[in-house]
């Protein structure tokens, strides 16, 4: 008779045993991360191994139990799965038939150095209110602007933080989000009260981040322009691309499909579609399309001058049998290194590293969830807490760390939510102060975190190592700060009223003392 034909006689962990499990996982992660600066897939699958031991052996849960854990958790991030096979294709097609390097081309004659990062946040507001995504923002958008910056000599880890910080604005704001929609079902209340609540605390930390966004900006000020270095960059592009308006038409179409609220799979799939169509008008054979689509863009002329490093003459040989005329060997070679690692990306096999470490973090949180370790850890982590700044602390901190050990924000929005949501009831708090504090945290943190699926993804879009742009994703660290600051001092405290309204007050109101 196998385990699973057994009696039942597994029993909860305790806080001991939950602690030991997640602490397990944190030095793990910890020593492979700091020590020997490896990936973080291992760890996570040792942490798995651990947990199921003591599930098995200890609380003599049934296998079957900690397998439908770990299946329903993947399950649950199949879909940003999909889409990230679906963007590495997107990347791919869309730079091989020049529509990134068109939006890269116009954009550098647009943008200057100072306004740029201020720019870059606001063109993601936008394009992310619009469509209710920060993960096609980042994958549009995004990439285009990472290119400019580039060329503008920003910084890559402050571009990409300004990316994300204008991705996720909308994507925490917009009623089309699908984690703006989840909040509130979690909490009890509807859309619209949930978003009014949320402008308490989004638009102080908003306006921060812009005025961030200006004097970070102004270190690279109009003086410090190479417009030699931006013409080169130009010039490389025009020569390996078909440069024209003509490819700001696959973006614009995956952001109008978005907007009006089609599926994200199809819509970014469109996108694909056009992307390869213009490829294919501009005499892209099938076989080097199939080719990028799988393996993504290989830079080609770019590519080749890198390679030659400082060999002038043989720059200059290859400039010569390219065509390119008006551009010097030393402008060329200068600016070559940044065009091969800018362009070099995309293509179905980039996103495996980042599916593997979200099915290894998926697995991890499917086993931490489904046995109860998170359950009763965040319980006892919650029990005493009454105040309106405990409870939305709590609420905040609890997100943050099921963002840490399940690597989903999905979970970490419901697990939280459906845990806190009697103790609001009770507290006579609206339900829209625990939704606000469900996307304070939830939404935001994500992609703070290396191995949560929200940072692989921007990791593998951008280019950008979490470690790195995390200091300049201020909006997505910055916002739960505000958020308990304000809920402590009394700022924008929303209460529950006897008809189901909602009160603003610093304490709760006389009429609603003795309700329970």
């Amino acid at each position: 008779m196998n385990q699973d034909q057994t009696a039942d006689t597994s029993r909860k962990p305790n806080i001991f045993e939950s602690l030991f499990i997640i602490i397990v996982a944190v030095v793990f992660i910890l020593t492979a991360v700091i020590v020997y600066e490896a990936d973080t897939h291992i760890p996570l699958i040792l942490a798995s191994c651990v947990a199921s031991l003591v599930s098995l052996f200890v609380l003599k849960v049934k296998w079957s139990v900690i397998e439908e854990g770990i299946i329903k958790s993947i399950t649950m991030g199949m879909q940003a799965i999909l889409i990230l096979y679906i963007v590495g294709i997107l990347i791919g097609v869309w730079i091989k038939s020049g529509v990134v390097p068109a939006m890269i081309y116009y954009g550098l004659d647009l943008l200057n150095p100072s306004m740029f990062l201020l720019a870059t946040l606001l063109i993601c507001s936008v394009v992310s209110l619009a469509t209710g995504t920060s993960w096609g923002t980042s994958g549009t958008v995004g990439i285009a602007l990472m290119g400019i910056g580039a060329g503008l000599g920003i910084p890559a880890p402050i571009s990409a933080g300004f990316v994300i910080s204008g991705a996720y604005f909308g994507d925490k704001m917009s009623p089309l989000s699908d984690t703006t929609n989840l909040a509130p079902a979690m909490a009890g209340t509807d859309i619209f009260q949930h978003i009014r609540a949320m402008f308490w605390t989004t638009g102080p930390t908003y306006l921060i981040v812009v005025i961030a966004s200006i004097v970070i900006g102004t270190r690279y000020s109009e003086g410090s322009l190479d417009a030699g270095k931006i013409e080169a960059i130009q010039v490389l592009l025009r020569s390996e691309f078909s440069i024209s308006p003509i490819g700001f038409i696959a973006p614009l179409l995956v952001i109008s499909l978005a907007a009006s609220k089609k599926p994200a799979i199809p819509s970014i799939f469109a996108g694909v579609i056009a992307g390869a169509a213009l490829a294919a008008f501009q005499g892209v054979g099938f076989g080097d399309l199939i080719d990028t689509l799988q393996n993504g863009y290989t830079p080609d002329l770019s590519g080749k001058l890198s390679k030659l490093g400082e060999d002038m003459a043989a720059v200059s040989n290859l400039l010569a049998e390219s065509g390119v005329t008006n551009l010097t060997a030393e402008a060329a070679s200068e600016v070559c290194g940044i065009l091969t690692e800018l362009l070099q990306r995309g293509g179905l096999q980039s996103m495996n590293w980042t599916v593997s470490l979200i099915i290894c973090a998926l697995t991890f949180g499917g086993i931490l969830e489904n046995v109860g370790y998170l359950e009763v850890f965040l319980n006892t982590l919650l029990k005493k807490v009454k105040s309106p700044g405990g409870l939305c602390t709590s609420v905040i901190i609890s997100c943050f760390l099921t963002n840490v050990l399940t690597g989903d924000q999905y979970i970490s929005i419901v697990l939280p939510g459906r845990m806190m949501k009697e103790k609001f009831n009770e507290s006579g708090l609206h339900p829209r102060m625990l939704s606000r504090s469900l996307e304070d945290s939830a939404t935001l943190t994500g992609v703070l975190i290396p191995w949560n699926s929200c940072a692989a993804y921007h990791y593998a879009t951008l280019g950008v190592s979490p470690y790195a742009y995390a200091p300049y994703a201020i909006l997505n660290w910055l916002n739960a700060i505000v958020a308990i600051v304000m809920t402590y001092m009394g700022i924008g405290v929303s209460w529950r009223t006897k008809d189901g309204g909602v009160v603003i007050s610093r304490k709760r109101p006389a009429e609603l003392a003795g309700e329970k």
